[in-house]
Parts: C-alpha cells; structure tokens; sequence
C-alpha cells in the first residue's frame, strides 16, 4: 500500500541519479571545507609549521569532500530504493 501523499507530481516516476548526486555533494563538501580552511574564523596555527597547516587543511579538505560525496550519494540510493518499495512498488 503506497503511502498518502498531499503531492501529486506531474512528472513521470524516475530515480535520482546517483553519480549527479555525488558530484554535488562533493562541490558542496569542497566548498564549506575550503571555507573552514582558509575563513575568517580560522585562527593562526601556533606552534605549527608552514608545511604542517598547508598538509593539514588539505587532508581536511579531501576528507570533507569524499564524506559528503559519500552522503549524497548515499541519500540518493536511499530515497531510490524507498521510492521503489513504497511508492512505486508497480513500476518493478
């Protein structure tokens, strides 16, 4: 029994892409992770060295990108799979 809904799209029933949905969230994990990086709020690195911060805010930046790239995707396959199951259960 699919679940009631007030939204009546009239678009046809699709899944979301996936890789699109990775792609996005890793701009987006990019952007607020060089954000925090190199903001205003970013406070001097004392007692580190040049190296130390530049290698540092990197590895932040990367592991900010493939998390959230990782999360978007992993919502997109997510709400595909309950949309098959739940809402679309005679488009199988």
């Amino acid at each position: 029994m699919p679940l009631p809904s007030l939204f009546l799209s009239g678009d046809n029933a699709r899944d979301w892409n996936i890789a699109r949905a990775c792609a996005y969230g890793a701009a987006i994990g990019a952007a607020a992770a060089l954000f925090k990086t190199l903001g205003p709020f970013r406070s001097a690195a004392a007692g580190r060295s040049m190296a130390d911060s530049l290698t540092a805010g990197v590895l932040e930046i990367v592991a900010a990108t493939l998390a959230f790239a990782l999360l978007c995707a992993g919502a997109a396959a997510l709400r595909n799979f309950l949309a098959r199951r739940l809402i679309w259960p005679d488009l199988r």
